[in-house]
């Protein structure tokens, strides 16, 4: 299931891949692939690491699902490819860049692998999901492989910002210690929450500031 990310990662995912529940949520995933359609396609579930090296991490947005709808997931948080419809949550955090990062344009698109690439790890904490079934895959194993990826870094990398939305990806902030990294939070990005307190959070900028205090070049938000 795991060989379809980045080499610095081999040591970090390998550990997990050796765990029973690793292999039980395996073979889950692999009936599932047989019974149902599965998203995003197998060579994709890893992207985000693959994408993002672990040494080059200074940023993780943390989902909790993959969409769940027709060619919309491809293994990035919140990312779907080109030519898709940018979902909700997407158009709202570009609306947020309008206002927090000078010269931001909206985009057409929403895929967001030019942040991957400059090392953003838009990390979901569940992988898969059965197709038109939102969180049909949650409470199968997927989480204690994330929870232990946000452990890693925490625990290895210094000065990372961890972009926490809602109080699902809020809570994981149990697991980073804060005292080496920078944990921003506030309420989801979604239509039903975003006017609360995302927008207006000034969380992109922040981050820059952050890494360009700690001797790291800034994220170029722009798609």
């Amino acid at each position: 299931m795991g060989n379809r990310y980045h080499e610095s990662w081999e040591e970090i995912l390998k550990k997990q891949f050796d765990q029973p529940y690793m292999q039980a949520l395996s073979t889950f995933v692999q009936n599932e692939r047989k019974a149902n359609l599965v998203f995003p396609p197998s060579n994709l579930v890893f992207n985000a690491f693959n994408l993002t090296p672990f040494d080059e991490i200074k940023v993780v947005i943390l989902g909790q699902d993959p969409y769940h709808n027709d060619g919309q997931a491809h293994g990035l948080s919140f990312s779907v490819p080109d030519g898709m419809q940018i979902p909700p949550s997407l158009r709202n955090m570009y609306l947020e860049l309008s206002t927090d990062i000078p010269n931001f344009k909206s985009p057409a698109s929403g895929n967001l692998t030019k942040w991957a690439e400059q090392g953003v790890l838009l990390l979901n904490a569940t992988l898969t999901v059965q197709a038109h079934q939102a969180g049909s895959h949650q409470k199968k194993g997927w989480e204690t492989f994330t929870d232990q990826v946000i452990k890693e870094i925490s625990n290895r990398l210094e000065n990372v910002v961890f972009l926490l939305w809602g109080s699902y990806a809020i809570n994981k902030s149990a697991l980073i210690d804060a005292n080496k990294h920078l944990i921003l939070t506030s309420v989801h990005p979604s239509p039903l929450s975003a006017y609360r307190g995302f927008l207006g959070s000034k969380h992109f900028s922040q981050a820059n500031a952050y890494l360009l205090k700690n001797g790291k070049k800034a994220i170029d938000w722009q798609i």
